[in-house]
């Protein structure tokens, strides 16, 4: 009995090789479980990440649209004399529709063809809505960009090396 004993409190002292796959097993899981915990939030804040840069987008392509709305379309009607002579029986008919004043066909195509450059356009006021909504996204990404660095720091603390 004295060698069973032995081996007993020898056992005690030294791990025996299946509790020491069980505490490997138990680690493997621990990390396992970290690493899916750290996936998790990565995923997360790239969907973010996602969710923002495309309504960034939206917001550029809807500022653009708007832009484009206000801005007068360039060479779409282009007259000449004998265009409006085509069209229009009378300069009377033409001057009246086309809303303007003028004493010859000459007068009429010059004044209908001015270049919309030259024509005043209204101040655009939504200037400051563009630059305010510009930077309500600049700083929502901005926190998005803080959560990710966390996140790369919580993993690299975590998975040195």
């Amino acid at each position: 009995m004295n060698s069973t004993t032995l081996n007993i409190e020898g056992s005690d002292r030294k791990e025996t090789l299946g509790e020491q796959v069980r505490k490997v097993a138990d680690r493997l899981r621990q990390e396992t479980n970290l690493q899916i915990k750290a996936t998790s939030r990565i995923l997360g804040a790239a969907a973010q990440i996602a969710e923002n840069h495309d309504r960034l987008i939206h917001e550029v392509v809807d500022i653009v649209e708007e832009d484009l709305g206000q801005q007068p379309q360039f060479g779409i009607n282009t007259y000449t004399v004998d265009i409006l002579k085509q069209k229009f029986k009378t300069l009377s008919e033409a001057k009246t529709h086309f809303g303007v004043k003028v004493h010859s066909w000459d007068a009429l195509v010059k004044k209908i063809n001015i270049s919309p450059l030259q024509k005043e356009v209204p101040a655009n006021n939504s200037g400051n809505s563009i630059t305010d909504r510009l930077d309500t996204i600049e700083s929502e990404l901005k926190i998005v960009r803080n959560d990710v660095s966390q996140i790369l720091f919580f993993l690299k603390q975590s998975f040195p090396g």
